[in-house]
């Protein structure tokens, strides 16, 4: 039986922080270095000037710019192939949903549905799905109480949370395949068969 597969994208299929620290810095004249960002709150900037870099990292030519980790489109690609169910989810605005969709068609990313809201775990539990693949533990810790499957690509604002038997963590997309090749081969939904695990209609929303 195959998998549904809810797979984040800031983070998780490429990497946001270099993007979001040079508008910080070209806007604020912050400093943000990546092995320092042990948390998602960002102490130098003000609540207004944080959403504002991430606005900015949202807008179509940011989107647009950004290159896939290595190995990751491929990744999802072999899986898609196999049979799994690709779900994107992101914490975009709604408006980036256009040039989300032009960015995963341009990079040649396979997918069945794309959710951008707020609503990332609660949509994921909906949907029926088994595993969900996000930087965040603010995602990955309620999805595993909801009896999801969690994985992640290891940042410092996640290492700690990576110590949980419970978390598969990888350095990187390749690794990360190698990890969830047993779980994927065995293809057995973590939680049975939950509501909504039947298609939906696909959401033109954006992670």
């Amino acid at each position: 039986m195959a998998l549904h597969i809810a797979i984040d994208i800031d983070s998780t299929l490429h990497h946001y922080w270099d993007q979001f620290a040079a508008i910080a810095k070209r806007r604020f004249g912050v400093d943000l270095p990546y092995e320092n960002q042990l948390t998602w709150h960002v102490p130098p900037l003000r609540v207004e000037q944080l959403r504002a870099c991430v606005e900015e990292t949202h807008r179509e030519e940011n989107v647009l710019a950004a290159e896939p980790y290595p190995g990751a489109v491929e990744a999802v690609r072999r899986w898609h192939a196999a049979g799994h169910r690709v779900l994107i989810t992101s914490h975009r605005a709604t408006e980036c949903g256009s040039a989300t969709e032009r960015w995963l068609e341009m990079i040649g990313l396979p997918y069945d549905l794309l959710h951008c809201s707020f609503d990332k775990v609660p949509h994921c539990v909906e949907a029926g799905v088994d595993l969900l693949i996000d930087d965040a533990p603010t995602n990955l810790e309620p999805a595993l109480e909801a009896g999801i499957r969690v994985a992640t690509l290891v940042h410092p604002w996640n290492a700690d949370f990576c110590e949980s038997e419970d978390v598969i963590c990888a350095r990187d997309w390749p690794d990360l395949e190698r990890a969830l090749t047993p779980l994927l081969a065995r293809a057995e939904p973590a939680g049975g068969d939950r509501a909504g695990a039947e298609d939906a209609p696909r959401a033109d929303r954006p992670v």
